[in-house]
């Protein structure tokens, strides 16, 4: 097969009598799939997902309510400008296997995507049917049952011709989604690519931030083998910075690094009583978990638990946080926030599935201090009441204290989640790389090339914290332009 048959040409003559074979009026009057979840009771027991995916069937009639639209504007919508009439006209027609072949075009995580990525934000708000007051079109859960189909059924799916070897190394330091999807397009560029990770385990974030419930392991690892496959070389346990130098990588013959290092630097509020015992960042409390074992049988990694936990915070990180602790016997599992639910950045899904699992949401509320027991373990926290006031810089009304308005609540494990800053290691040894005031490393936005014309970045180290298609969109950018810089 060819790339221009896996492409989907717009005028080829199947997609023409896939639009003729159905009205317009009939594929906007199919309504939006529901997708099937895990029984809210049984999954707070287990670890197992909770998005159990799409039948075929399922699949083919969603796909039918895409119009096809002269200019899609989902594209527009998509970091790495996925063809998504192209993947979605094929599940439409049955070819499932050339569906993620589209998807393999410029995706290195489409099953990652299609599970994690927040598309009601992104190209699903985008889709035309905005306009017409429906819900769009199921792009995430369409993405999902492509990239599980291939996963399921690999010698289906046909292969993207290889380039030729161009005899070019460069390395990417770090294996989140941005160094992945760098390292998937170079790879296709003809480039060789290594990926040094400091960790024991590749994946980055995708392992040691997201829960199993949301994003299996096993979902991650395919992807990882994917890119392996295509010649991609992994090195574990390596930190660039202090196992190895940026002098080093150049004296061995690398021509070009890009640095998707993260952002793994937890941020504290600041507020008496964040020592106690009890007390911990959301990357501890996740990372022991989902990536060293903790709570499993033949893992010896302690985490501390509790029957009365707070999770501060109310982005994904803190819906990941407050439903692993209830899976891991918090009887009273609450969400603190600040601002109105309205307001929460968590994805919609999430908070719904965090509500459905027996999570209380204490709004408009803000921890100002936390008490301790006499062995030092925190047994409660202190909290001011807030209401809304005029909009901030983001646009988000800002949180104003309720004078006299203070409460105290019985907790025995508090888990911060207010964001997390750069890893600071690789400024930290590469003294002359510009960095901002916030620690981020700077970048020219149109390449993400940084202040050392060899060094390109992406991903949480330039953005602070971001989403996985923002960081695999600035993998891709930086792909391309430091491809376009290697071959001038």
């Amino acid at each position: 097969m060819t790339e221009n048959n896996i492409l989907s040409d717009r005028d080829s003559q199947w997609r023409r009598e896939l639009r003729e074979s159905v009205t317009p009026r009939e594929r906007t009057s199919i309504p939006r799939v529901a997708m099937p979840e895990l029984d809210a009771d049984y999954r707070v027991t287990c670890s197992r997902e909770v998005n159990r995916g799409l039948s075929r069937e399922m699949a083919v009639l969603e796909a039918t309510r895409c119009l096809d639209c002269p200019d899609p504007q989902c594209v527009t919508g998509c970091p790495v400008s996925i063809d998504i009439p192209g993947f979605i006209k094929n599940i439409e027609r049955g070819h499932i296997h050339d569906a993620a072949a589209v998807l393999r075009l410029t995706s290195a995580l489409p099953a990652v995507c299609g599970r994690v990525c927040p598309q009601e934000r992104q190209c699903e708000s985008k889709c035309i049917y905005h306009k017409m007051k429906k819900k769009p079109v199921a792009i995430g859960y369409l993405e999902r049952f492509a990239a599980d189909n291939e996963r399921y059924n690999p010698a289906e799916t046909p292969a993207v011709a290889s380039t030729p070897k161009k005899g070019v190394k460069v390395a990417v330091v770090g294996s989140g989604p941005a160094g992945l999807s760098f390292a998937g397009d170079m790879i296709r560029r003809g480039y060789d690519v290594t990926v040094f990770e400091a960790l024991h385990e590749i994946g980055g974030v995708l392992k040691y931030g997201i829960p199993e419930f949301r994003l299996p392991n096993e979902v991650v690892d395919v992807e990882i083998d994917a890119l392996r496959r295509e010649g991609v070389e992994f090195v574990r346990d390596c930190v660039i910075g202090k196992t190895l130098g940026y002098e080093q990588l150049m004296a061995d013959g690398y021509a070009g690094l890009f640095v998707a290092s993260g952002a793994g630097l937890p941020r504290f509020m600041g507020i008496p009583g964040e020592n106690f015992v009890g007390v911990m960042s959301a990357n501890e409390y996740l990372t022991r978990i989902n990536l060293m074992g903790a709570g499993k049988t033949g893992h010896d990694t302690p985490v501390l638990t509790g029957k009365r936990v707070a999770v501060i915070g109310g982005g994904n990180t803190a819906m990941d946080s407050v439903r692993t602790a209830r899976r891991h016997g918090a009887d009273r599992a609450m969400i603190v926030y600040r601002r109105s639910e309205a307001e929460m950045p968590a994805r919609v899904e999430e908070i719904q599935h965090a509500r459905q699992e027996g999570v209380e949401f204490l709004t408009l509320t803000n921890p100002v201090e936390y008490l301790a027991d006499d062995k030092g373990r925190v047994r409660a926290m202190k909290v001011q009441r807030m209401r809304l006031g005029a909009p901030d810089e983001s646009g988000r009304r800002s949180p104003e204290p309720i004078p006299g308005a203070i409460d105290e609540i019985e907790v025995d494990v508090v888990i911060v989640s207010v964001g997390v800053s750069p890893n600071p290691l690789i400024p930290n040894a590469i003294p002359a790389l510009e960095v901002s005031r916030r620690g981020t490393i700077t970048v020219n936005d149109d390449t993400m090339q940084s202040s050392i014309p060899a060094i390109y970045a992406g991903g949480d180290i330039v953005r602070g914290g971001a989403t996985v298609i923002l960081a695999m969109g600035d993998g891709r950018k930086a792909a391309a332009a430091m491809a376009r810089a290697l071959e001038e």
